[in-house]
């Protein structure tokens, strides 16, 4: 029996968990993006290749050569920070990319990645059905991707994540997760300013690849929001990296989000699912807290 192909298009954090849950899977995984990512070509890596996703046919020749069943699509500009300064380009580059791959693998089962940033964070939470309001020019690119998609492809999904983390070396050379980053410096003894005014629900990184396969192989609804089961600000959040780290807690200085880099995060960040449960329960899936997504990071070994 031939073993399932898969596309995934974009190559960093997230994008090369699921290549990594797929391979383990079965599927041969073969990944995509404008640059290699670390490791590539390394022994037991998922492979990659070089594509432009926002060249037209450039899509179509990689579609043809992985000759892919199912396709990923994990493809930035994802800094929102960037995304805010340059609003035009940043949907321009989502949704051609979205495009591309769609026509491209027309047939295909794909699901696109997409953000809870879709929402202006007035609400707690927000379940598949709330209305859509982006407050950032991060959601409105990966809004108008998600409707790229559900309007042109035949057998899709969109995969809205909440703020996704897992384990990155300090020497990563890029910005790491919150996760990361927190439990780095705070190991160090440095200081860490963490907003006590945004809330998010942190989803392990390695479950959102577990919800990821489940949702590529189906059946699974147009629509589905993937958030943890903690709604936790990030102060909070930092306080707890600290504790399992053993660090000192007041490390942790409290600043309002509008002082730094997360002031065009949507307030509350988070989402709740009317789906997740049933889909979770059929394939066996656990998506993990924060304070176990700690233990479960911090208990592995880690290079670096």
């Amino acid at each position: 029996m031939t073993a399932p192909r898969a596309l995934v298009v974009g190559s960093g954090f997230v994008g090369t968990a699921i290549a990594r849950r797929l391979a383990a899977g079965g599927t041969v995984a073969v990944r995509a993006s404008r640059r290699p990512p670390a490791a590539a070509g390394a022994p037991g890596e998922p492979a990659w290749t070089a594509l432009d996703a926002t060249d037209r046919d450039a899509c179509r020749r990689v579609v043809d050569a992985v000759r892919p069943d199912a396709v990923v699509l994990v493809h930035g500009p994802s800094d929102v920070t960037w995304c805010e300064a340059h609003p035009e380009e940043a949907v321009a580059a989502h949704t051609a990319a979205t495009a591309n791959l769609a026509a491209a693998a027309a047939g295909r089962r794909t699901v696109l990645i997409s953000t809870d940033n879709v929402f202006d964070g007035a609400a707690p939470g927000y379940p598949e059905p709330a209305p859509t309001a982006p407050g950032n020019a991060y959601g409105r690119a990966k809004l108008a991707a998600e409707r790229v998609l559900l309007a042109t492809a035949a057998d899709a999904s969109v995969l809205r994540v909440s703020l996704v983390y897992g384990w990155e070396p300090p020497d990563a050379g890029k910005w790491l997760n919150y996760f990361a980053s927190c439990a780095h410096r705070l190991r160090r003894g440095e200081r860490v300013e963490a907003p006590d005014d945004h809330w998010t629900t942190p989803v392990l990184v390695d479950d959102v690849a577990e919800v990821t396969a489940a949702v590529l192989a189906g059946p699974a609804p147009e629509l589905l929001h993937l958030g943890g089961p903690d709604r936790v600000s990030r102060a909070e959040w930092a306080r707890l990296i600290a504790t399992a780290v053993g660090a000192p807690t007041d490390l942790v200085v409290p600043v309002p989000k509008a002082a730094g880099r997360y002031a065009c995060r949507p307030t509350n960040a988070c989402l709740t699912s009317v789906h997740l449960g049933r889909i979770a329960a059929t394939r066996g899936i656990r998506v993990r807290g924060v304070r176990e997504g700690a233990e479960a990071l911090l208990g592995a070994p880690h290079p670096g």
